[in-house]
């Protein structure tokens, strides 16, 4: 990281933007250039967890390559001046490298999908067996993290 003085290395600050914030995107390989998706997401045991169609692109990618690059913001703010060279951003980031898992057992499924509901406020969770018989569950294996702040916090 280029500036030492916005690295976030407190453990507790990264755990709070992983466990608040509610989208991530991942980078993939794509041949000659990468593919990026926002996907909802929950974080649990250092690992993301995200919930897909059982084919398309994303799958396709992960088939041949499963390293990723991922990133996500807790926030931002738009910190504006009158002087056009002194606006600048608020904002809290991580991103990180890690190896995309494609679970389709039913069970380990439901945890992913617990994982996920969780993140965004609901505890008790139902499911129909039908939906998660046609629905892939992918678990981020996070390798490294690199975290970063601007601003007041």
């Amino acid at each position: 990281m280029r500036r030492n003085d916005k690295e976030i290395v407190d453990q507790n600050i990264i755990n709070d933007i992983l466990n608040n914030s509610v989208i991530c995107r991942v980078a993939l390989f794509d041949d000659e250039f990468p593919y990026i998706i926002p996907m909802n997401y929950g974080y649990q045991d250092n690992s993301l967890y995200f919930h897909c169609a059982q084919e398309g692109k994303k799958i396709d990618l992960i088939r041949k390559n499963n390293k990723v690059c991922f990133e996500i913001e807790q926030s931002y703010e738009i910190l504006k001046d009158e002087i056009s060279c002194k606006w600048t951003t608020k904002y809290r980031s991580i991103i990180g490298l890690g190896q995309m898992e494609i679970i389709s057992d039913y069970h380990q499924k439901l945890n992913g999908l617990d994982v996920i509901m969780q993140q965004h406020g609901k505890k008790e969770n139902e499911y129909n067996s039908k939906n998660v018989d046609n629905i892939f569950v992918l678990k981020l294996n996070i390798n490294s993290i690199s975290a970063k702040q601007s601003g007041d916090w």
